[in-house]
């Protein structure tokens, strides 16, 4: 059977920000804590967030780390009882987003985090009594701000995925001018991220040809347009075409993801300093080479369908494009440049072996599969 569903309300365009205290009324919240972290509030969004809120009672959270945990969500989860708030506003990347859903579970539900997580079989226990999230990416790669997941870092080293309906924001404000003042790295990153997502939920071997169709437009607005934002930083047009990327890779995540996934979030567990985005970016050739023999892939024409959205030329790879893309990008093409050595391989492996984007790859791999893969990758 396939599962085709689609339901979280988007309000798409520059200067939809403005839209936050009718949405907010809309979804009755009345007290709505932001969640958030340093970086955006110096930047001087979590004031823009405010004037549009127009609101007497508001409570800010702004303790989200790079790589989200179960510490910081027990922090949240304090900050949102303190001020008694009755509904969240996530505003950030996909880790405060991601953070912000992990909140609006426990504040909600008895228990420890890692009850919640998917391959824990956590799923189930997740409920509608989950606080209400708006979400308002400043980013353009992980999408959550229409994903049903977050993935957070357990007390134990662990890095899961807890996934549910219940978790989707309620609407998502995606406003392009709150990207424009992202810094260059940052936007290579999680532009790439966007990239991975396009297409490894694309090659993902369940039945939906509708997810399919928005991660190729997906992969095709950021693959033209991701050197542009991170040369001009400033040029809308760029910049909302990535975030468009963004939410749309997210949009497809129901189809699964793969190997790229398993391993970056391993080795996000292992190492939280490490971007999601940039290891997705190094990963990506391996893995897609290593998917190159499944059945789906080869039946459905599926890497020449990618090369096509990209624009390759005849003669060019998909690994081979994806390589020169991160080079123009200034981010590392190596595993090795991160600090990341063979001795660690047999605990990447493990973690990888055991997340939930393993089973939807659409190649089984083995343990040694993922050991050939890391040492393509270093």
């Amino acid at each position: 059977m396939a599962l085709i569903n689609y339901v979280t309300e988007v309000r798409f365009g520059a200067g939809v920000l403005a839209e936050l205290k009718e949405v907010c009324e809309k979804l009755g919240i009345t007290n709505p804590l932001i969640v958030t972290d340093k970086g955006v509030e110096a930047a001087g969004i979590i004031d823009q967030v405010k004037q549009a809120l127009g609101a007497a009672r508001f409570g800010v959270f702004n303790g989200t780390p790079p790589n989200p945990s179960e510490t910081a969500v027990r922090a949240g989860v304090e900050a949102l009882h303190s001020s008694a708030c009755d509904g969240i506003i996530a505003v950030g990347g996909g880790s405060s987003i991601d953070l912000a859903k992990a909140v609006a579970v426990s504040a909600r539900h008895e228990g420890p985090l890692r009850q919640f997580a998917l391959i824990e079989g956590g799923a189930l226990k997740i409920t509608a009594a989950t606080l209400p999230i708006i979400a308002v990416p400043t980013t353009a790669g992980t999408g959550s701000e229409v994903g049903r997941g977050a993935i957070i870092i357990l007390d134990d080293g662990r890095k899961v995925g807890i996934l549910s309906p219940h978790v989707i924001p309620k609407v998502a404000i995606c406003d392009p001018n709150l990207t424009l003042g992202l810094p260059a790295g940052l936007t290579a990153a999680t532009g790439m991220d966007a990239i991975a997502h396009c297409i490894e939920t694309f090659l993902a071997s369940s039945f939906n040809p509708p997810a399919d169709g928005i991660a190729l437009d997906g992969l095709w607005r950021a693959w033209r347009h991701i050197e542009v934002a991170f040369h001009d930083p400033a040029d809308v047009e760029a910049r909302t075409n990535m975030m468009s990327a963004s939410l749309q890779g997210a949009l497809a995540f129901q189809k699964g993801l793969g190997c790229v996934h398993s391993l970056s979030h391993s080795l996000g567990g292992i190492n939280p300093k490490l971007h999601h985005g940039t290891l997705n970016a190094i990963l990506l050739p391996a893995v897609i080479r290593f998917n190159r023999g499944a059945e789906s892939v080869v039946r459905e024409d599926k890497i020449a369908r990618l090369a096509q959205a990209m624009g390759l030329p005849d003669g060019v790879s998909v690994e081979e494009a994806l390589v020169t893309k991160s080079r123009a990008l200034q981010l590392p093409t190596g595993l090795a440049e991160l600090g990341v050595t063979e001795d660690m391989f047999d605990r990447i492996v493990k973690g990888a072996l055991a997340d939930h984007s393993h089973r939807t790859n659409p190649r089984e791999a083995s343990a040694d599969d993922y050991v050939e893969m890391l040492r393509q990758s270093m």
